[in-house]
């Protein structure tokens, strides 16, 4: 037996041909599993042109078929399209959409880089580039890269201010694509777009921002009006002169009829 020790690392998409059993047993599996499909062609044969209904497999243009014959993987790579032969009893197979799967990403709280909370929500288009790898180095590529989409999301928006998010969309865009597509080299998956549709604050903070607004457009036009008063008074002293002297009687009659009023 071979010890564990020495057993190298296993490689990406080619099978393991590593012995986890004794050799003694590997060669009654090959043995049966030759008189198993020396037994199926005979089926076939026997039940000849019925078995044809469960031996063809119709492979359309945009999918792609992965063969396990007794667990190991066909030699010759991923079949289709058109008219694929399995064996019965000793073929499994795996059919591989190889068109764009748009998946919408969940709004995601994040906390920017100046700590503002920001809900983000983004569009990844991607698509499975090699069928052997999407079905050999990973349980579900799909459900994988989505996941893996969420967190490269978070990831890379957490390292931007506010300002950043706002005025570097598509920037940040090709940093999530290009992480993504480190990450599902492996798993037979290239991801073609990344869009970070919309960055929206939290409801508080929108108030507050708001408020600030609407203040500063208040006093903006303060400043307007007091300007253009001020230019006025320039132009004719004279109205200016006879303008004060009316508020000095009005604050002087007004003290007046106070005075009389608490006696």
């Amino acid at each position: 037996m071979a010890s564990k020790d020495t057993r190298s690392e296993p490689q990406w998409v080619t099978p393991s041909s590593n012995q986890d059993v004794p050799p003694d047993y590997e060669t009654i599996g090959t043995i049966f599993g030759y008189a198993l499909m020396v037994l199926s062609w005979i089926l076939i044969i026997c039940t000849f042109p019925f078995s044809m209904c469960v031996c063809l497999k119709v492979i359309k243009e945009y999918e792609r078929v992965v063969i396990f014959r007794i667990g190991r993987l066909v030699f010759g790579g991923a079949r289709g399209p058109g008219m694929v032969f399995i064996i019965p009893c000793i073929d499994t197979c795996r059919k591989i959409d190889l068109r764009v799967v748009s998946y919408a990403v969940p709004p995601q709280e994040i906390l920017s880089k100046d700590s503002v909370t920001v809900s983000v929500d983004a569009v990844v288009y991607f698509r499975i580039s090699d069928p052997i790898a999407s079905v050999n180095n990973v349980a579900d590529a799909i459900h994988s890269t989505k996941l893996l989409a969420q967190t490269t999301l978070r990831n890379a928006l957490s390292m931007k201010t506010l300002t950043e998010m706002l005025t570097e969309r598509e920037a940040i865009a090709q940093f999530c694509k290009t992480i993504l597509n480190e990450g599902t080299e492996h798993w037979g998956v290239k991801v073609e777009r990344v869009e970070v549709n919309d960055i929206r604050l939290a409801q508080q903070l929108t108030c507050a921002l708001a408020a600030k607004v609407v203040a500063a457009e208040g006093e903006k036009k303060a400043s307007n009006a007091l300007k253009k008063v001020a230019d006025v008074i320039q132009a004719n002293p004279v109205a200016y002169q006879k303008n004060i002297s009316q508020i000095i009687n009005n604050k002087a009659t007004s003290c007046v009829s106070q005075k009389i009023y608490n006696r």
